[in-house]
This record gives structure tokens, sequence and C-alpha cells, in this order.
């Protein structure tokens, strides 16, 4: 089911997961807004928005940005001067993806689901994209307050009994909930989304974000190395990229510092960030392993009327060494866990290299251009129409299409429409309650839900009754559907790939099929070619194909003489590769 097209109504998956917006400015970043994958995000000038830009060539509503089962996508909303991505300037709702870059006047917005990567590099953009007009905000730089090497709440003898200290108490009993906490966290992430919400709370801060420098990195006085693990922020405010000099001046030193960041308060932004506030105080604690800087703790308060002080930035420090402490077993873990996914990814790459190179045989010319238009196809998420001859092989280049594609790892459902009668092809298409008609015992689900997040194949669809043909399109245009027999509404998302060896223009002008399906099942097309015009190809068929009969009865390999490699070249096989495999078999 084609999602690249306008849809007035795309549902929501509200599992929660989420995907950020980095603002750049000359390839660096600047701001960190957080997208929820429960809500549509949308961009402009105006108050009502998510995202709300200053840019003068940004349109009241420029975009939105939502997601849709496993997938994001980007819709212009008939902005004045448009919205690009990666250059390219968009109409109707696309498919967005990591490192894209989204460009809105001179403004340069790049779209990641993982805020750990390096952000500060044109990943997905173009080399010629000039930088955005604003300022660094290092020229005024931070006012330093306090400056820590040690935190009294780590020294043993700190801890008394006067009542006068019932403050000093609450911290230690809140710190040590924190580091039974931390020891039971089962990633990087999990310690870092830990750590930040119970500080934010302890030190009545507004935004926090945990930032550490990468395995390998030798230079770590550079606050551009960090990468940001996590972050947290009221409203879905964004996370504003701290002072540099700050930064570098706590990675340097090694000691934490309690500031007036007046550099963001002095910048003229193009977004509402962080320089709306008259003053923001900001703690940057450095997180310690033994000599060695592993990255930073950033926490700053928005209300002047609750700035940070000395206390705040004794027990920031403290966390932070906590921190320290829980991280080696945690890096390790990650770095096994992302070897291992690594492995997999590769093992998942190469068995769908082998299954695609064991069944789409051949070395001509035609061939290759076969597998160079499927791998194009399979980029997309639109709905394809794969035409051909009867035997071709269709099914196999729908599976080639489903295994190549983002939805590999999901369902890949089979339907025959002219193997069932109208009734029974309802049933297996949309399913049917317990009950719905003569037979029908139990609940079954149908081929649509079975393949929710996959793939969807129609084989012979033109044979597809009409009457079908209405629910068919309305669930292909993203409508929900019921089941035979039921009232609940479905909604699934699902690519749905067809195939055909029928002249459907023909049968859409004798009325047999709808006009507008075609239309909607025409967005991608492929045509497989007749074993006929390449027919270089039957040598390296036919013995593929007498491997596995030997394989499959216990024969040892044989191999076609000459003689019959001749033969089996010159034949026409109006049956296709299907006919040379059963002359074979």
């Amino acid at each position: 089911m084609s999602h690249s097209e306008k849809d007035e109504a795309i549902p929501i998956d509200r599992n929660g997961d989420e995907a950020f917006l980095v603002a750049r400015d000359g390839g660096v970043w600047r701001d960190i807004f957080r997208l929820p994958g429960n809500v549509v995000t949308t961009i402009g000038r105006e108050p009502s928005n998510r995202i709300i830009l200053r840019e003068e060539k940004c349109s009241r509503r420029q975009c939105e940005l939502s997601r849709h089962g496993r997938r994001w996508t980007i819709r212009d909303l008939n902005s004045r001067n448009g919205t690009h991505v990666n250059g390219d300037k968009i109409s109707d709702r696309i498919a967005i993806h990591d490192g894209d870059v989204i460009r809105i006047g001179g403004l340069e917005l790049m779209f990641t689901t993982d805020i750990s990567k390096p952000l500060d590099h044109s990943e997905g953009g173009t080399d010629d994209q000039p930088p955005l007009n604003s300022e660094t905000n290092d020229d005024t730089g931070p006012q330093i307050l306090e400056r820590k090497s040690s935190s009294r709440y780590l020294r043993e003898n700190h801890l008394t009994t006067d009542p006068r200290d019932s403050s000093v108490r609450g911290a230690f009993a809140a710190l040590y909930r924190l580091v039974v906490k931390m020891v039971s966290a089962t990633s990087l992430r999990d310690l870092s989304n830990t750590v930040l919400e119970q500080l934010l709370e302890s030190v009545n801060a507004d935004i926090g974000a945990v930032l550490l420098f990468p395995p390998g990195t030798t230079d770590r006085t550079d606050p551009n190395g960090l990468r940001i693990i996590s972050y947290r922020a009221p409203d879905d405010a964004p996370y504003h990229k701290v002072s540099t000099a700050l930064s570098r001046l706590a990675l340097t030193e090694g000691e934490a510092i309690l500031a007036l960041d007046l550099g963001a308060m002095a910048t003229e932004n193009e977004f509402q960030t962080l320089s709306d506030m008259q003053a923001q105080s900001v703690i940057c604690a450095p997180i310690r392993d033994g000599k060695q800087i592993c990255g930073l703790l950033h926490l700053y308060s928005l209300d002047t009327a609750k700035s940070l002080d000395t206390e705040k930035l004794d027990y920031a420090l403290a966390v932070a060494d906590q921190f320290a402490v829980t991280l080696p077993k945690l890096s390790e873990k990650d770095q096994l866990t992302g070897e291992l996914e690594r492995a997999c990814d590769e093992n998942r790459s190469l068995r769908r290299l082998l299954e695609i190179e064991s069944d789409l045989i051949g070395n001509s010319r035609t061939m290759h251009s076969l597998r160079d238009t499927i791998a194009r196809v399979a980029s997309s998420d639109a709905t394809a129409l794969v035409r051909g001859e009867s035997g071709v092989g269709k099914e196999l280049v729908a599976r080639a299409i489903h295994f190549n594609s983002n939805r590999r790892d999901k369902a890949f459902v089979c339907l025959n429409c002219a193997a069932l009668t109208e009734s029974l092809l309802e049933s297996e298409l949309f399913g049917h309650e317990r009950g719905s008609f003569t037979g029908a015992t139990d609940k079954k689900l149908g081929k649509f839900e079975q393949a929710d997040q996959g793939t969807l194949f129609l084989d012979e669809v033109g044979e597809m009754p009409l009457s079908i043909q209405a629910k068919f399109l309305r669930v292909l245009e993203g409508h929900p559907f019921e089941r035979v027999g039921g009232n609940a509404s479905i909604t699934v998302d699902v690519r749905v790939v067809a195939a055909t060896n029928r002249e459907l223009e023909a049968a859409v002008e004798e009325g047999e099929f709808r006009k507008d399906l075609f239309f909607r099942l025409q967005i991608l097309e492929l045509q497989v070619p007749p074993l006929r015009e390449h027919a270089s190809d039957v040598p390296i068929l036919a013995n593929h194909f007498l491997e596995r009969c030997c394989q499959r009865i216990g024969h040892p390999n044989i191999t076609l003489s000459e003689a019959a490699t001749k033969k089996l070249t010159r034949h026409e096989w109006p049956g296709n590769v299907r006919e040379l495999r059963n002359v074979i078999e």
C-alpha cells in the first residue's frame, strides 16, 4: 500500500517511538527538537505549531512530520516557498529516512532517529548548501559563578546528624536511590535516561542532557566530538547547545562549572528556543573515569526565579562521578550488543542475497536490468505492479522486492486471486468473524492483517471480482476495513505488490477492472521479460534446476550435454521459466 501520496488521514502508531530534528548552522548542530511518535508535528511561523520558526521564507504552516507504523513521513502544507528534502522540493507526502536534510528557506534540519550518532556533518544533504545566517553563541561567553573539582557528597566524613543538615541528608538519600537505579540499568541509553529524570527533579532544572565521547576518541577537550546519548526537556522544548567555551572549559579543567550562559541569551536565533528567555543558569559537569574525561552532564534552568546554585552544582558533580563508575560495564555491554546486531544484519543481508541470487538466475543484460529495477522499486514503499507472461517468475520478483525493502524482516504473504470464489476471496483478504457464514466456526485474520508491517503479494490481480475491487481500493487508499461479519474498524500498514499476465488496459475498457484501482496499482510497474528474450540464460537456468532436482532426490549431480543444451536454447519456451523447470524435472 503506497503512503508516498497524499492521504487525508494517516493513522499514527501509538507506541511512543520518537525521532529528532537537528538544527544545524554551517554543518554544526545548535538545537535538537524531539518528534513524539504519537502525534503529528507541524512546523511554521504560527505559535500553534509544535516547532516555531522565525525564518522569513517560512510559511505560517510550512510542513508536518508524522509516524505511520515503522515509517516517518513529511508533507508540505502548501507553503509559499516550498519544503526541500535532500535538495529536492517535495509536493506530496514522502517517506523520510535517517540522515535526510530538510531545508526551509535558509534553515537546515537533519532528521534522525538516533541522536547519539554524529550530528555535525552534512549527512544526506548536498555539499553546496550555504551555511545558515546566524552567529555562534561564543562571542559573549558564559559568566562563570562557581567551579568545583570534587563533591562533598562523596566525602566519607561529610554526613552529620545536625538537624540543620536535613537538606544535605535528603540529597544523600536521593543520591543513594539514584545509584541503586543506575546499577540496574540495562543499557547506556537506559542509564542516561534514569540519571536525567532523577537529576532534573533533584536540582529543579528544566532541561538536561548526557553527552559522551565515542570509544577511541583521542582529543577529549573538543566539545564537537561529544555525542548526545539522551536529553530531557519539558513540553517538547528543544535542547539548545550549551556554549562551546563553557563545555571546553569543563573538559579541559575537569571541573564542574556553574554559569550564566549569556551567549545563548544574546543570540538572535531563528527558532523558538532558550534564547527567548531573559537568562539561563547552566551546570556543566564532567563525567570523569579516573584521569580521563568520558563526557559531560548539561543542566540548565529556563526560569531566573529558580536558578541553579552551588548546592545543585555539588550534587550534579556527585551524580556525574557515579555515572562514570557505572559507565564502563554498560559501554562494554552496548559495544557487544552493537557488534551482535551488526553480525545479525550482515547475516540477514547474506541470506537475502542468497535467496535472490538462487532464484533470479541469469547473467544476461536483461536479467541485470531486471535486478536493477527490483532494487529501485524495493527502495520505495509504493504499490508495485509486476507484469509479464505466465511462468516468467512474477512471484520471485515480488519476493525479491520484499527482501530488498525496509520490510524485509516482516511477513511476506501471498494470495492468488484467481484460485478462489468471490466470497472466499473476500474472506481471505479481509478475514471473517466467527459465525459470519456457514462453516465460519472461528474468527480468521485476513491476508491484510497477516501482512501488517510487511508485504502482501496478490497474484493474478486482474481476476479479482469487481465487487471486491471497490473494498480493496479503499484499503489501498489508507481507509480502515472490517472483517466479513464484523463491525470493528481495522487499519494496517501493508505494502501491496500485485502481479498479472492480463492486459489490464483492455480489462478497464471492457468494464471488467476499475480504472481508479488500475492507476493505484500502477504507481510502480515492472515488466518481467519472457524467457525467449534472454535465451542466453537457458543453459544456466537448466543446470540450476537440474542440480536442485538431483539434491532433492539424493541423486549425484549431473550436467547437461552440449547437444541437450543447444536444443533447450533453441526452444521458444511459451511457458517460460516454469516450462523449462518442468521439462528438467
